[in-house]
């Protein structure tokens, strides 16, 4: 079974299982996640939201939306116009 494999056949149940688990650092019966352990549950937790949930339920998503419904800054992941001056300008 592929990586791609794995992630599409995970259920709910697995996806919060496994959020839990790099939460709070250890499995439902109480057996610490090594760190290897926790970035791997950290890669299928990020992976199965990116794939199953709209980005406002992702693990991160950060709401930049004023109650006007304008944004707050600049979008991170808008490509940004640089303006080079040359020492004339």
């Amino acid at each position: 079974m592929t990586y791609e494999e794995l992630i599409a056949a995970m259920t709910p149940e697995m996806h919060v299982s496994l959020k839990q688990a790099v939460e709070l650092g250890k499995w439902p019966d109480g057996r610490r996640l090594s760190s290897e352990q926790r970035d791997i549950c950290m890669r299928a937790v990020i992976a199965y939201d990116m794939e199953k949930l709209p980005p406002e339920a992702r693990t991160g998503f950060i709401d930049r939306t004023k109650k006007d419904g304008s944004q707050h800054g600049a979008d991170p992941l808008e490509p940004q116009t640089l303006k080079i001056l040359s020492d004339a300008d």
